[in-house]
C-alpha cells in the first residue's frame, strides 16, 4: 500500500517540475526573495557575532584595568576605561563614529557597555540597513566581600636562625628571624587587603596566633564556655606530707619565672623556694610547675593555687630556741609550743588570675566547631608555662574579626602583629580550629552571619612539625587530630592556603600542611624566611584578584 503513493506523489513531483505554466514561475520567483534575505540574515549575523566578541574583549580588559585601580572618582573611571578600550577595540571605517563607552560604577564592582551600528551586506534589501550590537562587561573583585583569618605559628623555633628555641621577644620585623619576617610579611597582606577594600566591611580579618595553645583573652574569664575543672584542679601528685609547713621549701619542681599562688601571680627573675612567715603567701605551701607524664592537660602548666597548711599535731617545749614553727606565750609563764605536723587544704586561685589561655576541648569536640555549650564542648583554661611564661613574654591573644578598612581596625590588627612572641611547642590542630571558629557566628568569637558573595579564607603558617597537644607528643597522633580539624573547615566553606617554613629544606615537606591545603596550588614549602613576604602577596593577590562576572 505504502509504495502505491509513494510512486504517486513522485509522479506528481514530476509533472510539477516539468510544468511551464505562468503561475508556477510567478511562485519560483516570489520565493527567490525570502531565501535571499534568509541567506543575507545569516551572514549578517555571524559578522554581528564577531563583532560581538571584538567588543567583548575590550570591554573586559578595560574593565579590568579599571578594577585593578581602587578609589577612583567618577571621571577617573571614564578616562582609564576609555583609554583601554580604545586601544583594545578598532573600528572598521564603514561603521562611523566610535561608539560610546558606558561606565556604571556599583558596590564593588563596575560595569562597561558599549553598542555599535553594523552597516548589512544583503538585509539591505528589505530595509535592514544595520544592526546594532552591544555588549556589557561586569569586573567584581574576586568575591563581592573576604573573610580572612590568618593562623601563625609563635612557637619557639620560630626565632631561628637568630636563636635555635624560643622564647625570644621584641624581635623587629626587619630582623631575619622567621617570627621577625612573618610580621613583616603579615603587615605588607594587611596592606594590599586593605587595598581591596572599597568599602567598611568589605574585607574582615582575624589573627589566631598559636603554640600548643591559644589566648582567647581574659576578658572571657566569666563567659559560660570556659571549663575551669582542670585549671582549680589540686597537684595530680597529692598534697605534701604533713612534715611541710609554713617556711619549708616548696616540694614541687620549680621555675625561675616564679608561681602562681593564692590572689598574686608572682613572675620575674627571682624564684619563690620558700614560704615566708608573713605577707601574701604566709601559712601557704605553692605548687610549681607539673611536669608529669600522665599527658592529661597537666603537663608544662602552672597549678592555680595553694595549700592552706594548719598545724595538725603539736607538743610542748621548754623553749623555742629559734626553732622553726614554734611559738610562745609572754609573760612569767611562757609555754611553748611547737607544730609536729601539718595538715593541707587546696585553695584554687581566683579567676581573675587566668593569663587567658585554652587547650583542646575533649576529644572529639577539639577537631570540630560545635559551638561550646556544656561539659566537653566547652574551652578548658590552664596557665602554660609558654602561654604565660613571665610577665613580658606571653602568647599574644586571638584577635576576631575587624574590620580591615576602619581606622580603628587597622590599628587593632596591626598591634596584634607587634604583638607576637615565640615561644614553645608546636599545635597546629589547636590553630586551625580557632581559625575556623573566628569565621563562625555563636561562642567563643561570634562572627556574626556571613554576608552573601562573602569567601571564607583560611592562610595557616607554621615552621614545624607537630610536638604536643594535650594528649600527646607522639607527632603522628597529633597528625591524625588535624586531618580531622582541616576537614572540618573545609566543610564550612573555607578556602585553605598552607605555607610550611622550612629553613634550608631541613625538615622536607609537611604533608600535614600540604593535606590541608585546599589543592597543591595553595600550599607553599618555603626554605628561607624572607619568602614568607613573597608567598604572602601571592595569596593575597588570589584572593582579592578580579574577575569578570558577566
Amino acid at each position: 500500500m505504502m509504495g502505491k503513493y509513494w510512486r504517486a506523489f513522485t509522479a506528481q513531483v514530476a509533472e510539477f517540475m516539468r510544468a511551464r505554466r505562468g503561475n508556477v514561475a510567478m511562485i519560483f520567483a516570489l520565493s527567490l526573495i525570502p531565501l535571499t534575505v534568509a541567506a543575507g540574515a545569516g551572514l549578517d549575523l555571524s559578522r554581528a557575532l564577531m563583532e560581538r566578541a571584538r567588543l567583548a574583549e575590550a570591554l573586559d580588559a578595560a574593565g579590568l584595568a579599571v578594577g585593578a585601580s581602587q578609589n577612583l572618582s567618577t571621571d577617573q573611571i571614564q578616562q582609564l576605561a576609555t583609554a583601554y578600550f580604545n586601544a583594545n577595540y578598532t573600528i572598521d571605517p564603514s561603521f562611523g563614529a566610535r561608539p560610546q563607552l558606558l561606565v556604571t560604577p556599583g558596590d564593588g564592582n563596575v560595569t562597561l557597555s558599549a553598542t555599535v551600528a553594523m552597516p548589512t551586506t544583503l538585509m539591505h534589501v528589505v530595509g535592514i540597513n544595520t544592526l546594532s550590537v552591544g555588549y556589557s562587561s561586569k569586573i567584581v573583585w574576586g568575591q563581592t566581600k573576604l573573610w580572612v583569618a590568618l593562623v601563625l605559628d609563635n612557637t619557639g623555633s620560630m626565632c631561628q636562625p637568630y636563636k635555635s628555641d624560643g622564647p625570644c621577644t621584641d624581635v623587629p620585623k626587619n630582623k631575619q628571624t622567621k617570627i621577625g619576617a612573618l610580621k613583616t610579611a603579615t603587615d605588607n597582606l594587611l596592606t594590599l587587603l586593605k587595598g581591596a577594600s572599597a568599602h567598611d566591611g568589605d574585607v574582615l580579618v582575624s589573627i589566631v596566633p598559636f603554640t600548643k595553645d591559644v589566648n582567647v583573652g581574659t576578658s572571657h574569664a566569666s563567659d559560660s564556655w570556659i571549663n575551669w575543672s582542670d585549671w582549680e584542679s589540686a597537684p595530680a601528685n597529692g598534697a605534701p606530707s604533713s612534715s611541710v609547713g609554713p617556711g619549708s621549701s616548696c616540694p614541687y619542681s620549680t621555675r625561675d619565672e616564679g608561681y602562681i599562688c593564692q590572689s598574686t601571680p608572682v613572675n620575674g627573675s627571682s624564684s619563690v623556694s620558700t614560704i615566708p612567715s608573713s605577707g601574701t603567701y604566709a601559712g601557704y605551701v605553692c605548687p610549681g610547675v607539673d611536669n608529669g607524664s600522665d599527658n592529661s592537660g597537666r603537663a608544662n602548666r602552672y597549678y592555680n593555687g595553694c595549700y592552706n597548711s594548719q598545724p595538725k599535731n603539736t607538743k610542748t617545749v621548754s623553749s623555742c630556741n629559734n626553732k622553726d614553727n614554734c611559738t610562745c606565750t609572754s609573760g612569767r609563764n611562757s609555754v611553748c609550743t611547737q607544730v609536729t605536723s601539718w595538715s593541707h587544704s587546696w585553695i584554687k586561685n581566683d579567676h581573675s588570675t587566668w593569663t587567658g589561655c585554652v587547650m583542646d576541648r575533649d576529644q572529639d569536640y577539639d577537631v570540630g566547631v560545635t559551638t561550646p555549650s556544656s561539659s566537653g564542648t566547652n574551652f578548658y583554661a590552664e596557665n602554660s608555662t609558654t602561654c604565660y611564661y613571665s610577665s613580658t613574654v606571653s602568647l599574644a591573644p586571638v584577635t576576631p574579626l575587624t574590620d580591615i578598612r576602619t581606622s580603628s581596625g587597622w590599628t587593632t590588627l596591626n598591634d596584634a602583629v607587634d604583638a607576637m612572641q615565640a615561644n614553645g611547642n608546636t599545635n597546629q590542630t589547636i590553630g586551625i580550629i580557632h581559625g575556623i571558629q573566628t569565621l563562625m557566628s555563636g561562642d567563643p568569637y561570634n562572627a556574626g552571619t556571613l554576608p552573601p558573595y562573602t569567601s571564607k579564607v583560611l592562610i595557616i603558617l607554621s615552621d614545624g612539625l607537630n610536638t604536643q597537644n594535650r594528649w600527646s607528643s607522639s607527632a603522628n597522633s597529633i597528625n591524625d587530630r588535624e586531618k580531622l580539624a582541616c576537614q572540618a573547615a573545609k566543610d564550612q566553606g573555607a578556602v585553605i592556603y598552607t605555607l610550611f617554613v622550612d629553613l634550608n629544606n631541613a625538615q622536607g615537606d609537611s604533608t600535614p600542611l600540604k593535606n590541608c591545603a585546599t589543592d597543591t596550588s595553595h600550599y607553599f614549602d618555603l626554605t628561607s624566611a624572607d619568602q614568607i613576604d613573597a608567598a604572602f602577596k601571592t595569596i593575597g593577590t588570589q584572593i582579592t584578584q578580579l574577575r569578570v562576572a558577566q
